[in-house]
């Protein structure tokens, strides 16, 4: 039989109907099409595919089941070494990881393996009926601090070993980054949920409002019995530009503007968070955060959105899907410039205006691409007199985030990077013994499959330090 070139399409909502909504925009597979997209696949026997995961996903095997339509069977395969594949499946870049090592995407379009993760994982949500059986307990008590992609794999990782894990989130909603920085339209809300709820099964208890660092100390954590610590605590602390005008009203971080929507649900006509809702936006960066305050400005009734990024289309690191999902939407792309000024209103003869303060532009420079970096992209250079002034009264630096000194600053003998991610060795483990982390705590902002896989490295350290008496 011949294989279709093609990966099959995946089912979206019309651009002009979703750029007004936040219902998810990808509408996921049909059982046919997953099992048609399944027959692509070539079962290679060097499996390059399992090689380009960070969790080591057993890919062949359960496209395998798909093709045969034991869905259940390809998720009991999925889950043997994910914990969140309903988060995966949406929001991992398999482009870059799996699906770049596929053996089919040499002469054709890889096969669509997130596409059918996906359809899996939700395929088994709304069938599902056996309950979870809790492991054997091991008498451990492990702690886990952050519920992000990171800390739900090391619990979910040590839970199914029989291990008493606790997990403490400083928000008020488990999910760490995949309920406040990734917006509904990406990743339902319901979806993270069901996962947590999955590890809650488990026997995983999950404490929110606990900011270790001021609530409790790691120390502390220590005394309770707990005999070893992982810190997940993500990188929420957000750059800015240090540009003129920054703190003018209508600057938000991508963290605080995401965080509101997608959180504390501005974006509901019963919310009492301000947020903006109209206007005209500008979001600065090119990073995956950058399309999703731009997408979601969007859909609070912005009138128009600009995406501000000092490279070329080609430099763009987001991922070319979301890309190309916010240019169909309308977002407006201003490439090869960058922000050096944004502008406030100011009223000298009435200090009370309620307008000062204000946003009402920001200023930018042409740029160039001149010579490499050291990460070897060209760097970008600015054209002198090319300056030029958006229209904007809404600003959002979407620029990154690092990782926030609380637990450092509060942990003694923990050790740290000039950026301030925690320093681990291969197995996660700390310059503190039995504190081990992961995820952005260490890299600083990445991808939530990244994340997921130091959190399975931790977990397994862990196990094997709490199983050889604590003498490795």
């Amino acid at each position: 039989m011949a294989i279709n070139p093609k990966k099959h399409e995946m089912p979206t909502q019309a651009p002009k109907e979703r750029a007004h909504n936040f219902n998810e925009v990808a509408l996921g597979y049909s059982a046919e099409i997953a099992k048609a997209e399944a027959e692509r696949c070539l079962n290679c026997k060097n499996r390059p595919c399992v090689a380009g995961c960070p969790v080591n996903i057993n890919i062949p095997d359960f496209i395998a089941c798909v093709k045969t339509g034991d869905f259940e069977g390809a998720y009991k395969i999925i889950t043997a070494t994910s914990s969140l594949p309903a988060v995966c499946g949406r929001v991992c870049p398999q482009e870059t990881q799996c699906e770049q090592k596929c053996t089919l995407g040499i002469k054709f379009e890889p096969v669509g393996i997130g596409r059918l993760e996906r359809f899996v994982a939700d395929y088994h949500n709304e069938h599902a009926s056996v309950a979870v059986e809790k492991p054997t307990p091991n008498g451990h008590k492990v702690a886990v601090v952050g519920s992000g992609p990171s800390g739900l794999t090391c619990a979910g990782d040590l839970a199914k070993k029989g291990y008493k894990v606790s997990v403490f989130e400083a928000l008020h909603t488990a999910g760490g980054v995949l309920v406040y920085g990734i917006p509904e339209f990406r990743l339902p809300k319901s979806i993270v949920k069901k996962e947590v709820d999955g590890l809650k099964a488990l026997g995983v208890d999950i404490e929110t409002n606990v900011v270790i660092g001021k609530t409790l100390t790691v120390d502390e954590l220590f005394s309770m019995g707990f005999e070893a610590v992982f810190i997940g605590s993500g990188a929420g602390l957000p750059n800015f530009m240090n540009i003129k005008g920054e703190s003018l009203k209508g600057v938000y971080s991508a963290n605080e503007f995401l965080t509101r929507s997608n959180l504390m649900k501005a974006y509901s006509e019963n919310s009492s968070t301000p947020i903006m809702k109209g206007g005209k936006v500008a979001v600065c960066g090119g990073g995956n955060v950058a399309m999703d305050a731009a997408r979601t400005a969007l859909r609070l009734g912005a009138e128009k959105v600009y995406i501000v990024y000092r490279r070329s289309m080609d430099e763009l690191p987001a991922r070319r899907e979301e890309v190309f999902h916010a240019q169909e939407e309308g977002i407006d792309f201003k490439i090869l410039c960058n922000p050096v000024e944004i502008l406030g209103y100011k009223n000298p003869e009435n200090p009370r205006d309620p307008k000062n303060g204000f946003v009402i532009g920001m200023k930018c420079i042409k740029m160039e691409l001149g010579l490499p970096d050291a990460k070897g992209r060209r760097r970008p250079v600015p054209i002198e007199g090319s300056e030029f002034i958006i229209d904007v009264d809404t600003v959002v630096m979407a620029i990154g985030t690092s990782p926030n000194p609380l637990i450092k600053n509060t942990t003694e003998g923990l050790t740290v990077n000039a950026h301030g991610g925690i320093i681990v060795n291969e197995d996660g483990l700390t310059s503190r013994e039995k504190v081990y982390a992961g995820g952005d705590a260490v890299t600083g902002a990445a991808t939530v499959i990244s994340a997921m896989g130091a959190g399975k490295i931790a977990a397994k350290a862990i196990d094997e330090y709490l199983q050889n008496g604590n003498n490795i």
